[in-house]
Parts: structure tokens; C-alpha cells; sequence
């Protein structure tokens, strides 16, 4: 017997079809909230962290410019400039298309050591904290998206569906500028400075050169024996890690610097003994990089606990040997000095510390 035919006007019909797509109607209207908040977060989740990511980009920019200006003009820190400078640079980024206008700008003191730094404002008082580094002078700038600033609130594209059409945003940056606690080969002037001289020249407080009666740093002379408040003698003459007390080799150290990279706690060469010829070769009117030591005095080894900035004035040769100059504070290492050291007028570019 072969199979049933529908008779004319009949159409064939499958027992359950109906009720199959009734289902298939209600399991669609049950799931499409939930497939809505999955495509929400799809979309919105990594627009969010988008917009997050370039609105840290201008905190940071903005807080690197600012600490790149903390050591202009004749007074550093120099918190006017560097405020100026971070508020300026927050306009030149922007976040998910929109041109960013303000920033809150914070300037004062950073203790990069600290496990919960605060930024300390620069009318504190300035103590050694318990890290046994001195705060580092920083710039912090915090950027916003809310209802009211730098282009309104971020919009969420199907945040709606969970009751969040917008969201606000920020971020916070903080950079500071530090002393080096390492300079690489080329960075050193060949002298190596005694750490008493700065008891005399150098106001710790305020992390400046002590100044004269005109207002300009004190100057003293490195070299011949001079003495500082008793017994301590400014600087001598340094070879580095190389035993040498010859005027070619100092001459060429003058001209190339530390042959190799040099860090806090490394021992160099202390020479007193240099003829008065080689001081025909310093170089006058520039500020040098000069490794700091204890005990200077006579031929041996010291380790070095610091690098200061040291303008060279003037340098005497003959019967005198000696060079003058005078301590200088926010001088910028030109060369890829890294670390954090003790501060004694010299620092590294500006880097993000938060």
C-alpha cells in the first residue's frame, strides 16, 4: 500500500510543527535581553577601557611635561613653570574623539620610596622620611570626563539596556625628576668632589647652593690643597677605576669622560699629583657631572655616594692648579643617567612615578 496522498484542497500537515515554532518564538523573546547585555559588553567594555587608556595617556603626557619644567629659570624647583607647563599639555590629547581641555594640576614633593606615597605640597616641611630618601620634586595631573568637563560624560552605546546610558572617567599621573644613582661611559668629569665641601656650599633643607651676598651661588676652588671648614678638601683629581697619575690620561678623560658606566657604591682612583699642564685643557663656562666621595685627600680609593652639578668658572695652571666654580641645582644630565640617588643639583629626565 503506498503512501497517503492529500485530496484536493487538503494540505499536508506534521503533528508538533506549530507547537515547534511557538517555541522557538518564546525561547527567542526569553533570550534576547540576555544576548542585548552580552552584545552591551561586547561594545561597551572595551570602548570603556579604550577611552581609559587615552585619558592616562594625557595625565601622563601632561604630568612629563610638567616635571620636565621643575628644573628651569634660576629657582628650582620651578613649581610656576612646571604647573604651566602640565596645564598646557592637557589640550594637546584627546579621548574617544574629543578634544580634551582641563586637568587639575597638583605640584610638591614625592617620596618614590614610600609603599604609600602622597604628593606633600611645596610650602611643607621637607624631612628625611623613614625611607631614607628625600622626596623628589613632582607634578600630578589628574584628567576627567564627567557631565561638565572635556567633552561630557562617555557614552555607552547599549549601556542603556542596564540603566547606564553614561559613565564618567579619570586618571591620575605623577611624575617627578630625581637625582641619578648611576651615569653611563661619557657622563663624569674627572674630578671626584669630597662630600664635606657641600656642608659649606650646600643648603640640604632647600636642596639648593648656598648663595653669596649678590645672590649667586658661592664659589670655592677644587684643587692645590684648599680647605674647607678645617680640614676638608674640595676635590682631586680622579683616573676612575684605572690606576693613573699621568697627564695624557687625565687629558683624555677630560675630552671622553669615564671610559666605563659608573654607579653609587663604586670605588674609583684618587690622584692628587697632576701636573699644572693638564689644566690648560678644562673647559671653562660649562657645567660638568662630577662623582662625589669621602676622603679625597690623598692617593687611594674612595666610593662614590653621589654626582653633583659643578659649573666650571675658571682653571689655573702653573704654580696655582686649582679650578673654580660653584654648585649648580636642577641641571639636566644629558646623558641616559638612571636611578635615584642622593640629590646634589643633577637629575635624570622626568619619569612617570605613579
Amino acid at each position: 500500500m503506498g503512501p497517503l496522498a492529500a485530496g484536493p484542497g487538503h494540505s499536508r500537515r506534521w503533528p508538533g510543527r506549530s507547537k515547534e515554532r511557538g517555541s522557538a518564538a518564546l525561547w527567542f523573546l526569553f533570550t534576547l535581553p540576555l544576548l542585548l547585555m552580552f552584545g552591551a559588553f561586547a561594545v561597551d567594555v572595551p570602548r570603556f577601557f579604550a577611552v581609559s587608556h587615552e585619558l592616562q595617556n594625557a595625565a601622563d603626557a601632561a604630568a612629563l611635561a610638567g616635571a620636565g619644567a621643575l628644573t628651569t629659570g634660576s629657582t628650582v624647583p620651578n613649581w610656576t613653570a612646571a604647573a604651566a607647563s602640565a596645564t598646557a599639555a592637557v589640550p594637546l590629547n584627546i579621548s574617544d574623539g574629543v578634544k580634551l581641555s582641563t586637568g587639575t594640576v597638583k605640584t610638591g614633593y614625592w617620596d618614590v620610596a614610600a609603599t604609600s606615597p602622597t604628593l606633600v605640597a611645596p610650602s611643607a616641611v621637607i624631612l628625611p622620611p623613614l625611607s631614607g630618601h628625600m622626596p623628589e620634586p613632582a607634578v600630578q595631573v589628574t584628567v576627567t570626563r564627567d557631565a561638565s568637563t572635556n567633552g561630557g560624560l562617555v557614552t555607552l552605546l547599549l549601556g542603556a539596556l542596564l540603566g547606564m546610558p553614561s559613565t564618567s572617567d579619570s586618571a591620575t599621573s605623577v611624575a617627578v625628576i630625581t637625582p641619578p644613582s648611576a651615569l653611563p661611559a661619557g657622563g663624569l668629569f674627572p674630578v671626584v668632589m669630597d662630600q664635606c665641601v657641600y656642608n659649606q656650599y650646600w643648603d640640604s633643607t632647600t636642596n639648593q647652593p648656598k648663595l653669596d651676598a649678590a645672590g649667586q651661588p658661592k664659589s670655592f676652588s677644587i684643587g692645590n690643597g684648599a680647605t674647607y671648614g678645617g680640614s676638608c678638601e674640595a676635590g682631586q683629581w680622579t683616573s676612575f677605576k684605572t690606576v693613573a697619575n699621568d697627564t695624557p690620561t687625565i687629558r683624555g678623560l677630560i675630552t671622553n669622560g669615564n671610559p666605563t658606566a659608573l654607579s653609587i657604591g663604586d670605588s674609583i682612583y684618587v690622584q692628587p699629583g697632576v701636573k699644572d699642564t693638564i689644566y690648560s685643557s678644562v673647559p671653562t663656562g660649562v657645567t660638568v657631572v662630577m662623582p662625589v666621595g669621602t676622603n679625597v685627600s690623598t692617593s687611594g680609593s674612595t666610593p662614590i655616594v653621589a654626582f653633583a652639578a659643578f659649573h666650571i668658572d675658571t682653571s689655573n695652571g702653573a704654580s696655582s692648579k686649582y679650578i673654580t666654580g660653584h654648585f649648580v641645582a636642577g641641571f639636566k644630565i644629558p646623558t641616559q643617567a638612571s636611578g635615584i640617588g642622593t640629590g646634589y643639583g643633577s637629575y635624570v629626565a622626568p619619569r612617570i612615578a605613579y
